[in-house]
């Protein structure tokens, strides 16, 4: 699974709107929307408040694996 994919399928299932997330997370919609379609990656302080969010570790969130 991918990045894009993993942030789609934990927004899904906690019932959520891109709208809704960014605001959660202090970001503007779209700049949260081109993380979902893959086309940007987010900063750090912003994988910082998704990991937060979702409680979850960075390694986690990104998808990756030793």
């Amino acid at each position: 699974m991918t990045f894009a994919e993993h942030l789609l399928q934990l927004r899904k299932q906690r019932g959520l709107k891109q709208t809704e997330l960014a605001k959660i997370i202090g970001i503007g919609w779209r700049a949260y929307q081109t993380y979902e379609r893959g086309e940007r990656e987010p900063t750090l302080s912003t994988l910082i408040a998704l990991a937060d969010f979702y409680d979850l570790s960075l390694d986690e969130l990104v998808c990756r694996e030793r």
